[in-house]
């Protein structure tokens, strides 16, 4: 089941370390995109005893089949990909094929813009924890 969500799929990493919903408000402005919250497909881990709640903003292609969705890496001390603690959110990108140069194009757009220090593509195979993007 794992292996075919990520089926096609890119993977960005970002660090820009402000809240999740500054950082969408950012992106839907520069970008000319809307991200919006879906709280049907955020996910909750269980760790410690505690849940952990880690929310999820969408945007689907109004000229395609391409979805891309942005995670919280981050809720109160616990990571989503503890392997990327260094990482603030995570953008996947889901449907249409995101050719490479496509998808330098979208970290060129995203590194400009405030509180944003990194933009990296994360490789597949990297990942050890990929369970905990499956919604």
């Amino acid at each position: 089941m794992v292996e075919e969500f990520f089926d096609g799929t890119r993977l960005l990493g970002i660090v820009a370390p402000i809240k999740s919903y500054q950082f969408c408000w950012l992106l839907n402005q520069y970008l000319q995109i809307d991200f919006r919250i879906n709280h049907e497909i955020e996910i909750q881990l269980d760790k410690k005893k505690r849940k952990y709640f880690f929310s999820i903003y969408e945007y689907n292609e109004p000229n395609g089949s391409r979805t891309h969705y942005l995670y919280n890496n981050q809720f109160d001390g616990e990571y989503l990909l503890p392997e990327f603690k260094h990482l603030d959110f995570l953008w996947l990108l889901k449907g249409d094929t995101t050719t490479n140069e496509e998808l330098q194009q979208l970290q060129q757009s995203i590194k400009p813009i405030a509180g944003v220090q990194l933009v990296m593509e994360l490789k597949k195979k990297k990942i050890r924890n990929k369970g905990h993007l499956v919604f």
